[in-house]
């Protein structure tokens, strides 16, 4: 069971089952744990030659054992997200930790003005269980309808769920608006029904000031 203790620490409590975490993040534990680092973010020679290509970086550890594992990383603030069998895509940098359960993998997401690192592919946790996710700086959860489109500046996008479709869209963002920007930038324009989670913070992006 996943549960947070305060907003930066994420406690799992393991009863013979494991979880997969990102790589170096647990920082205290209790009972009986083993740790092994995965390979291909825990999806085998396939998925660690696809990261390799793409770009979208992951290093994953799984524990296994009895007892409560806590996990951080930088001082994040942390996200739990529910999935019934839907699909989360996340920043691979933003994903803390998710049930064994859950399948990860990469995904081609289109043209959006990637993060440093990033590029045009994300990181994808599918099946019933929970994931937990990271932000600098409390995460905003907003709602896409058809009615009303979201848009969003790429370096605040942490990861998204739903029946939503993503477009990339350059020469305009919310600096420019301001008269703030310089150069090239972009932004997301998230289209459907879903969540989309942004943090208040900005990670470098490519293509100028975004």
């Amino acid at each position: 069971m996943f549960r947070l203790q305060g907003s930066k620490t994420l406690a799992v409590d393991l009863t013979g089952d494991a979880v997969k975490a990102k790589n170096g993040s647990m920082v205290a534990y209790d009972g009986r744990m083993a740790f092994k680092k995965m390979s291909g973010g825990g999806e085998g020679i396939r998925g660690m030659v696809t990261r390799r290509l793409t770009g979208e970086q992951m290093t994953v550890m799984e524990v296994t054992g009895q007892g409560t594992c806590y996990f951080a990383d930088r001082a994040s603030e942390i996200n739990l997200v529910s999935l019934r069998g839907e699909k989360l895509y996340v920043e691979a940098s933003n994903l803390l930790c998710t049930d064994a359960g859950l399948r990860t993998g990469t995904t081609f997401t289109g043209l959006r003005g990637g993060a440093t690192g990033n590029g045009l592919f994300t990181t994808t946790v599918e099946g019933t269980g929970q994931a937990a996710i990271m932000s600098d700086g409390s995460a905003v959860v907003l709602r896409v309808t058809a009615q009303y489109p979201l848009f969003v500046d790429p370096g605040a996008y942490i990861a998204h769920q739903g029946n939503l479709q993503q477009h990339f869209q350059s020469g305009v963002n919310f600096r420019t608006l301001m008269g703030e920007g310089s150069g090239e930038s972009f932004q997301i324009r998230f289209e459907g029904e879903g969540l989309v989670y942004v943090q208040p913070s900005e990670r470098n992006t490519i293509g100028g000031d975004v």
